[in-house]
């Protein structure tokens, strides 16, 4: 596998090039999760956000405001009250006394909404660079799949050579010749159908890194190599650290400091005001003041406080089904990594190393009229379906590793590059 899993170690071989072709730019894992950790606006957008929590804390931490006002009375009128003369002047200052803590519990709220996005980022970090792999495993499948496909034309074309040969000493009708072509031909659209597909898939990845076009031209790596996995025990103590849970303890320190701050509005606040007042029919100056109690505080913030509560409860439930579902998700990927890789290896060993001495005895005895051409077709034709079937049972494993990474937060760069990734993230 390219990803690290404890010791795992990054792809290590290189699919086979034409000769008569310029070597391509081989891309490693590596180098591609660098990318996308450097250009991927969806960090950068979480990123962005910080800024304006930021904002809002400061915001969070002002007072309420100290208030200027003035008030005329008697200044237009009839009778007695008529003219400036009989006008009353009053300079006030006027706030809020705010009650049952309530600065602190701004803040800390809003200092929790700060906090959280180091585990939704982590979160998104680690989904980015699990789609990274699946993208860079579909193009070194089509790479693989290429190989098959250059293989299964050169023994079609063999076939035809000795179906030509056999055709021109009249020891085969000529129908076996045209079954060689139609054969080879097969194989040739399974050998353009792969670049196609790797074309594709190498525009997908180049993508996730903002390329219109991929600047690379092959994968570095060998999906068949599939190293031993931990047990199942060991990972799922690993499930602690997930960032998936890691983002619900951000959340529930949100939602305590949404509780708190719901406790403090039982506290009514106290208004309060003060000022001079000129009287201009007899040209005296005195102080007044006064100040306001809201009434009723407590009930009305009964309700908000309940739902705070209610939402802090659900969040072990969360906690726990979260737990449940990240476990069985492991459970089956372990599953699938440790069958795949089963099924790769019994294939090696044992089931294409026998198709392959099949093969060439069925070639050895049609040369020598012995067999029929069907069963030599034959014969190539398992030995094909047999290294797909060992491909698709690969990447099937791939996919499960890859699936186990995300889940238990593990590393999917090598030690050396994981570094560079995190100055470039």
């Amino acid at each position: 596998m390219w990803m690290r899993l404890a010791a795992i170690s990054v792809f290590a071989l290189v699919p086979r090039v034409h000769a008569q072709q310029p070597a391509p730019v081989v891309l490693t894992l590596d180098e591609a999760i660098a990318r996308v950790a450097l250009d991927h606006p969806e960090l950068r957008l979480i990123d962005a956000r910080r800024p304006v929590l930021e904002a809002r804390r400061d915001a969070a931490g002002l007072r309420p405001p100290v208030q200027l006002g003035v008030e005329l009375e008697n200044l237009l009128g009839n009778g007695a009250a008529r003219g400036v003369r009989e006008a009353e002047a009053t300079v006030s200052l006027s706030g809020v006394l705010e009650r049952g803590d309530k600065l602190d519990a701004r803040r800390l709220l809003a200092q929790a909404n700060i906090d959280a996005l180091a585990p939704q980022r982590a979160t998104a970090r680690l989904d980015l660079l699990a789609e990274t792999a699946r993208r860079y495993l579909a193009v070194a499948q089509a790479q693989a799949v290429l190989q098959i496909a250059l293989a299964d034309i050169e023994q079609r074309q063999r076939a035809v050579s000795a179906a030509r040969l056999r055709l021109q000493a009249g020891a085969s009708p000529e129908s076996v010749l045209f079954t060689a072509q139609a054969m080879q031909a097969q194989a040739e659209l399974d050998r353009d159908r792969a670049i196609e597909q790797g074309d594709a898939a190498r525009r997908a990845l180049a993508a996730l890194w903002g390329a219109r076009e991929p600047a690379f031209g092959a994968v570095s790596g060998d999906p068949l190599h599939l190293p031993a996995l931990a047990d199942l025990a060991v990972l799922t103590t690993k499930l602690q650290r997930a960032p998936e849970l890691a983002e619900l303890l951000g959340e529930q320190r949100i939602r305590e400091a949404q509780l708190q701050l719901a406790r403090t509005a039982a506290r009514p606040d106290w208004s309060w005001q003060a000022g001079v007042r000129n009287n201009r029919a007899d040209n005296t100056t005195s102080l007044v003041g006064g100040f306001s109690i809201p009434l009723g505080s407590a009930r009305r913030a009964a309700p908000e406080i309940r739902q705070a509560q209610a939402d802090l409860a659900l969040l072990p439930y969360q906690r726990q089904a979260r737990q449940q579902q990240l476990f069985a998700t492991l459970a089956e990927a372990h599953g699938r990594y440790r069958g795949a890789r089963l099924e790769v290896q019994r294939m090696t060993r044992d089931v294409l190393p026998q198709l392959g001495k099949a093969e060439r005895a069925a070639e050895r005895a049609w040369r020598a009229g012995a067999a029929s051409y069907m069963e030599w077709a034959q014969l190539q034709a398992m030995r094909i379906e047999a290294r797909q079937r060992q491909l698709d049972a690969a990447i099937a494993a791939q996919t499960a590793l890859i699936e186990i990474q995300r889940l238990t937060g593990q590393s999917l760069v090598s030690e050396d590059a994981a570094v560079a990734v995190e100055n470039a993230a």
